[in-house]
């Protein structure tokens, strides 16, 4: 698999490191344009060596590195059409420069025909950049419509048109791509929410610009690297693990907290204690006698518990009952290392408080609510939005959805393992369980919320990878998470 550079960039930033490029490096403009056609021109050879090559140009320098393919392919032997959505008469700069050279290597542009239809080619789309700051309308949107509607293989230059490039909001309507090529900087937008759709497998290339760039120029945030723990002492015992308490599962509702608490065990916490409702506390170690449960009515036969512990986890299956309430109370009072889930997570709503001793794990409706805002807000901006949770609660935030966000306060992190079987009851008690048996184990809470972040979507995706996606269960997840953290 092709390994991306860890960092992320917003828009701005890369254009940034593109005129440094040429202004401090003196790489010609056209130079990096033909560079990247090239990138594009020979992915095209690998994976669609006999296809006919359908390129749509727009009128910016996206469409200049679309025309510097098209010139590489017509060179090439290949059937190729070029559809201009923007009169390429029109380009100035370096896309005025490929677009001449492709009509001198005997090309030509048709103008783009919102009736056309695509049938047995790959499409390159060429059409908007990264700097697209308004809705897509007109030609440009029919001409989105039209790729999407084609069924055909679609490579995306730089970025696929229509997507916002530093949060992945749609901007209206998106290119649907199979392969994505990305130039000079990660955008950080290719890596959380819709762009999960658009983008398919995402290709990198630096254009060969020199490394004292990228030195030069910050990164707004970065990609979650594959975690390794340390090997144990051959002498360890139980208590050198950690005793995690898991707070919750009240009537009704005892699967979220015992997926929970398995999965605490199942990451290597020394011991795993469950504080629940005593009309199923007998019942929660049946299948799973390595817990030790406790029936748990008052906040007063709670503290015996807390006191013992080492991180706490409260939330799956809590509800918001006055005994969530209470319960609720006496732990965030309490000190420990915590990790706030689920149901905890919207009494914390009603009743806001900032600690830095804490990790939030909500999915979009609970930060909505965290935030007094809507989902779409949260959709449309997951960065901002797990930036202001991050200031506005402290500790550590995870902002669960298709590229997973982490914001540990002095940086924003980017998980892209997992997979929508992944959307399915008790997924986010099992990550619950995981972040408190990693932290009971002394890892920081940053280090062990990026950890179970990529471990639990890569144990969903090996689990996928054996039986499909469609009717994954949480529960499936746990002999991959043993064997994901022996690793």
């Amino acid at each position: 698999m092709h390994k991306l550079p860890e960092k992320l960039y917003l828009a701005e930033q890369v254009r940034e490191m593109d005129r440094m490029a040429i202004e401090d490096y003196a790489i010609p403009g056209i130079i990096l344009m033909r560079r990247a056609g090239l990138v594009v021109f020979e992915l095209i050879q690998k994976n669609y060596p006999s296809t006919a090559i359908v390129i749509f140009c727009g009128a910016g320098n996206n469409a200049g590195d679309g025309y510097v393919i098209a010139k590489l392919a017509i060179q090439s032997g290949f059937m190729v059409d070029v559809y201009a959505v923007s009169r390429p008469e029109k380009l100035q700069g370096d896309a005025a420069i490929a677009y001449q050279d492709y009509v001198k290597a005997g090309g030509t542009a048709m103008a783009f025909d919102k009736k056309m239809a695509l049938n047995n080619c790959v499409v390159i789309d060429a059409l908007l950049g990264t700097g697209l700051n308004r809705e897509v309308s007109d030609s440009y949107a029919e001409a989105i419509a039209v790729i999407n509607d084609s069924q055909c293989p679609v490579i995306a230059v730089d970025i696929p048109s229509g997507l916002n490039a530093d949060n992945g909001r749609l901007m209206g309507c998106a290119v649907k791509a199979v392969l994505t090529v990305s130039f000079i900087g990660l955008k950080q937008g290719m890596f959380s929410g819709f762009s999960a759709e658009y983008c398919g497998q995402i290709i990198y290339t630096s254009l060969d610009i020199p490394e004292a760039v990228f030195q030069t120029v910050n990164y707004q945030s970065k990609l979650v690297r594959q975690p390794s723990l340390v090997k144990r002492h051959r002498c360890a015992h139980k208590g050198n693990h950690g005793h995690v308490l898991v707070v919750g599962g009240d009537t009704g509702f005892s699967g979220a907290i015992k997926l929970a608490a398995e999965a605490a065990l199942r990451v290597g916490a020394g011991l795993v204690s469950v504080a629940t409702r005593k009309s199923h506390s007998a019942y929660i170690n049946m299948s799973r006698p390595e817990l030790m449960s406790h029936g748990v009515e008052s906040a007063g036969e709670l503290m015996p518990l807390l006191n013992k512990s080492t991180a706490i986890v409260i939330g799956p299956g809590l509800g918001q009952s006055e005994w969530a309430k209470k319960l609720f109370k006496c732990v965030i009072d309490s000190g420990k290392p915590l990790i706030i889930d689920a149901d905890a997570l919207n009494l914390l709503a009603k009743e806001p408080s900032h600690t830095d001793n804490w990790i939030l794990t909500p999915h979009p409706g609970e930060a909505a609510r965290l935030l007094n805002c809507s989902t779409e807000m949260i959709a449309n901006d997951r960065f901002m939005a797990v930036s202001k949770l991050q200031r506005l609660y402290g500790g550590v935030t995870v902002l669960k959805g298709a590229g997973t966000l982490i914001d540990n306060g002095d940086e924003i992190s980017v998980s892209t393992t997992g997979n929508p079987g992944m959307a399915s009851g008790g997924m986010g008690d099992v990550l619950a369980g995981m972040l408190a048996g990693l932290v009971a184990q002394g890892l920081s809470l940053a280090q062990a919320t990026t950890t179970a972040v990529y471990l639990h979507g890569e144990a969903a995706d090996l689990s996928a990878q054996q039986a499909g996606e469609r009717g994954l269960l949480a529960s499936d997840l746990m002999p991959f998470i043993r064997q994901l953290v022996n690793r």
